[in-house]
């Protein structure tokens, strides 16, 4: 008679040899496509806008740093869940760069051969404690790293819409227009940011890159509807959930 131990071994086995069935990975929408785009790691520009990075109080000469968010913070859903332990929910409009060729140490020149696609998404951020983790020197993972922290739209292939380097960028809550920039404003264009971002890490297929937001970030309340868009690439609108 097999023991308990022996049952739970065998329970592993049909598993895939795996402690827990593991959660499917996270998958983005491909516009004009039925293809899905899995996600390996979401990466994140901090202050990549010289008036943001004004707004901020910060100096806009400095070079570019980065932060990252869960593979699953990304999401597509029509209402994006309200986080929990913060007063002060932002927006942050962002251009979304989707990688289809990883490598390090990238040259700038060769950095757009790598991208198969972009979007438009928001960098939802606990404002509150980013404040606090800033004034205690403590890394931002809780206000930036959250479930549902990073609302993205389909992805459109850089073979349908080339690889931007101007068009508006914005962003409007419940119908009122808060932020307002130019892809051409950005400090560090995209292929430079690239280029810069695999000096760090070996980027990967799946790799999402959030390149940076213009002036205007503000507060999100329960309830608020989200549009945000990127001339000649994507829109995106969503709707975000009540405080749990």
């Amino acid at each position: 008679m097999r023991s308990a131990y022996g049952r739970w071994l065998e329970s592993l086995t049909s598993m895939a040899n795996t402690v827990f069935e593991p959660r499917p990975a996270a998958a983005l929408a491909v516009a004009g496509s039925e293809l899905r785009y899995p996600v390996h790691r979401v990466y994140c520009v901090g202050r990549n806008y010289a008036a943001h990075a004004r707004e901020m109080g910060q100096d806009e000469r400095e070079a570019p740093f980065f932060f990252s968010k869960p593979a699953d913070a990304s999401t597509q859903a029509d209402t994006v869940a309200y986080p929990p332990a913060t007063a002060e929910l932002h927006h942050e409009v962002e251009l979304v760069v989707a990688l289809g060729r990883g490598g390090r140490d990238i040259a700038e020149q060769a950095a757009l051969e790598h991208v198969f696609g972009y979007a438009v998404g928001v960098d939802l951020t606990r404002r509150d404690l980013q404040a606090e983790a800033k004034r205690q020197g403590r890394p931002w993972d809780v206000a930036k790293g959250f479930d549902e922290s990073a609302p993205v739209s389909e992805i459109v292939p850089a073979a349908d819409c080339g690889h931007p380097g101007h068009g508006r960028i914005e962003l409007s809550v419940d119908g009122q227009l808060r932020q307002q920039g130019d892809l051409a404003d950005m400090i560090w264009p995209v292929a430079a940011t690239i280029a810069a971002l695999s000096r760090f890490f070996m980027l990967q297929p799946g790799d999402l890159v959030f390149t940076g937001t213009p002036e205007g970030v503000g507060p999100l309340e329960p309830g608020a509807v989200v549009a945000c868009s990127i001339e000649g690439i994507a829109a995106h609108r969503f709707t975000m959930g009540q405080r749990p």
